[in-house]
């Protein structure tokens, strides 16, 4: 299968997919290949979808891990191997409507307390402040916070796209006085040889070590945080396109959820983190 990797890894590059979506491109067809132990240019549309169902039914995936291996047929086959169109279809299930356990204003200064570091407070105040993905804040640049237009450029985003989100003043207060101490490098977050950023890995167990020592007991992972800035700023500025711009949501359904979280109130401001800290109770 050496050289169909090889064609299908050129046609991903050339189409400009992400690393993460090569690997699991690669690994949906690698298990399609061990299943029938025969390369994959040998086995027909008729038996994918028996695989297909074979991974819903039999090993019990996720509806998600079979439609992305879904995916990874359809562009094999139509793709690299130029095969005629065939849907290879995975029964959508009905999905549960939940919505994510909102943090407190009060919550979140509390887990930003927590942290014993000050670049662990950064890791996740900068997080917080400007909605940003894990991976999206991990992979941030010194040059991205651009001080005269208060704005931190965002660099392939999910979607590979950039965009724009304004940089609190109480942040970049923070990273100013870090800087003092610790002058800048190349990236926010480097590994201590200054080469490359932190894997995402680092900040996770950050937020969990925060969270445990805060004594919070909501559910979820460091992506709380940008669930708690978009229901704290909608509260705030009951701006929805705004918000959908903020966190680089295509659809503005995506963002509608929020709605339903939200206790709308106070004036208008640009990012939660401007906003007066609460008292604790």
């Amino acid at each position: 299968m050496s050289v169909l990797r090889d064609r299908m890894v050129r046609d991903m590059t050339v189409r400009g997919l992400s690393p993460a979506t090569h690997e699991a491109y690669l690994r949906a067809v690698v298990g399609l290949a061990t299943h029938y132990h025969r390369s994959p240019a040998d086995i027909t549309n008729d038996e994918v979808q028996d695989y297909l169902a074979h991974l819903l039914r039999d090993r019990k995936l996720s509806w998600s891990t079979a439609a992305q291996a879904a995916n990874a047929f359809r562009f094999l086959y139509h793709v690299t191997l130029q095969r005629d169109r065939t849907t290879f279809k995975v029964p959508a299930p009905k999905q549960p409507q939940r919505l994510p356990e909102i943090l407190s204003r009060a919550e979140v200064w509390r887990l930003l307390d927590a942290c014993e570091r000050p670049k662990h407070r950064l890791v996740l105040a900068t997080t917080y402040a400007a909605g940003l993905r894990v991976g999206e804040v991990v992979a941030l640049k010194v040059r991205d916070l651009d001080v005269e237009r208060m704005t931190i450029r965002v660099e392939q985003g999910k979607g590979a796209k950039d965009r724009y989100v304004p940089l609190s003043t109480p942040l970049l207060a923070e990273w100013q006085r870090y800087w003092r101490r610790h002058p800048a490098g190349h990236w926010l977050f480097a590994n201590r040889a200054g080469t490359r950023p932190w894997d995402v890995s680092i900040a996770y167990k950050i937020y969990v070590l925060a969270k445990a020592r805060a004594g919070l007991r909501k559910v979820g992972g460091i992506h709380a945080l940008r669930h708690a800035f978009a229901t704290h700023l909608l509260e705030a500025t009951r701006d929805l396109a705004r918000v959908q711009r903020l966190l680089g949501h295509r659809h503005i359904g995506t963002t509608m959820r929020y709605v339903h979280c939200t206790e709308l109130s106070g004036p208008g401001t640009f990012s939660p983190l401007d906003l007066p800290r609460p008292t604790d109770s």
